[in-house]
């Protein structure tokens, strides 16, 4: 994820990073959706794209960016998931009814466990 935001994420996705970073975990952020979901299915983790003050329902595409990637990690064992404007609730990204072509959602994507973390801190 882009740490640059971290001032207007939602308290659960803060507190998920400062729990992640005194467990000694590193951020890793290339600025390519897919290059950074093709290292997370290689290396493991946790990629991210939350809500902000700015874009509240989230920036990436539902239809055509987070669908897509939503399915190579559910297929690849992992889990995706979106958080609710608020940041609180979680939905699965593949049973989002699309509204529009270009809808808009966060995206929190990796391995079930390394996706579950981030939502108990939410």
């Amino acid at each position: 994820m882009n740490e640059g935001n971290r001032a207007s994420f939602p308290a659960g996705i803060t507190r998920y990073l400062d729990w992640a970073q005194a467990q000694q975990y590193s951020s890793r952020y290339i600025g390519s959706m897919v290059a950074d979901v093709h290292r997370t299915l290689i290396t493991g983790g946790v990629f991210l794209y939350p809500p902000t003050k700015k874009n509240p329902i989230g920036k990436l595409r539902l239809m055509y960016e987070a669908n897509p990637m939503a399915m190579i990690l559910e297929q690849a064992g992992g889990k995706a998931v979106a958080c609710a404007p608020r940041g609180n609730t979680v939905q699965r990204i593949l049973e989002i009814q699309p509204e529009s072509i270009h809808q808009r959602t966060s995206v929190i994507l990796g391995s079930p466990e390394d996706v579950d973390e981030v939502v108990r801190h939410l």
